[in-house]
């Protein structure tokens, strides 16, 4: 017997779910605004559009993939950029280059810095806090590693003398520059002139200050050394991308405390040595061009025992914990 009958109300079925059919369409945005990510706090994006500062939010659509510092976007929404408007970030182009690093030499997690930078500028202070070649290293090795020119820019030369750590990059033939508190800036800004640059270092080497000389509206905070540690204090929190007024930019980043290279085969690090790499090409299949490699060819090669040697550290880098 049936439950209700026919003019009970129940009896009927209820109205089935109507949904729009799927489609394979997506919408084009090619008249979306073109934009670059300047900085990144807690899921907003600032973007620079057309001369005019932007806030903006990705999209859903976007997923999991990230957004960081020097990508260049497509946003759609107000781009006026009135205070209280917020944009959307609904595509992400393609990088040119990736600044990577890892929390650790053992974590497969790799966080990208910046992109689509092509200088890395090393700052390093030649006392007050000492230098660390460590860090230097492994800097150099994530520059290679992402295809950007390496820049050793030394600073604090009115405090030492320069001369050792010239000495010891210089077989790697990485240019560098000098300066000094006070000091002339203008060779910096001709070093960064038609690049867009990332400064890396640790906290208190004077990256903010650099920054400052360069771009004075910045205002990035400076700090100090820690007497009993001798190092530096954290001033820059999150990464900032900054307009020179030649039309170039400049990345100011956090001061660097962990810098792992868990993402770095160090198999493709030979190819950012092309005179090295041709000779490496006698050497057996698998070969790690390391120091303890038994048929490795580049401990014969005549003429070059200060660059492979050089070369070699910045491979034993990866395994060096005091930087």
């Amino acid at each position: 017997m049936a439950r209700y009958d026919a003019h009970d109300p129940e009896a009927y079925d209820r109205p089935r779910r109507r949904t729009r059919p799927r489609t394979k369409d997506r919408p084009s945005y090619d008249d979306a605004a073109l934009g670059r990510v300047i900085t990144v706090d807690r899921g907003r994006l600032t973007c620079f559009v057309d001369g005019v500062t932007v806030m903006a939010m990705k999209s859903r659509p976007l997923g999991r993939k990230g957004v960081v510092v020097g990508d260049r976007v497509r946003i759609v929404g107000d781009v006026s950029g009135r205070e209280g408007t917020l944009a959307r970030i609904v595509e992400v182009e393609e990088r040119t280059t990736v600044l990577r690093r890892t929390a650790d030499d053992d974590d497969p997690v790799e966080r990208v810095i910046v992109a689509n930078a092509d200088q890395l500028v090393i700052v390093t202070a030649l006392a007050d806090p000492e230098p660390r070649m460590g860090l230097i290293d492994r800097a150099l090795v994530a520059a290679y590693d992402a295809g950007m020119t390496p820049l050793l820019c030394l600073t604090k030369a009115d405090l030492a003398t320069p001369d050792h750590l010239l000495a010891v990059y210089e077989p790697l033939g990485v240019p560098f520059l000098v300066t000094q508190r006070g000091g002339d800036i203008g060779p910096l800004r001709r070093a960064l002139a038609g690049h867009t640059s990332v400064l890396l270092g640790h906290s208190g080497v004077g990256k903010s200050t650099l920054v400052n000389a360069l771009v004075p509206e910045a205002r990035r905070e400076t700090g100090s050394v820690n007497a009993v540690t001798g190092r530096g204090r954290h001033t820059s929190t999150s990464a900032m991308m900054l307009p020179l007024d030649s039309g170039d930019w400049i990345v100011d980043t956090p001061g660097i405390r962990s810098f792992g290279l868990a993402h770095v085969d160090p198999r493709d690090l030979i190819e950012a040595f092309p005179d090295l790499a041709e000779i490496a090409g006698d050497c057996p299949r698998g070969c790690s061009h390391e120091a303890d490699e038994p048929d490795c060819v580049l401990g014969t090669a005549v003429g070059l025992g200060e660059r492979v040697a050089a070369y070699r550290r910045l491979l034993d880098s990866r395994a060096v914990k005091d930087w």
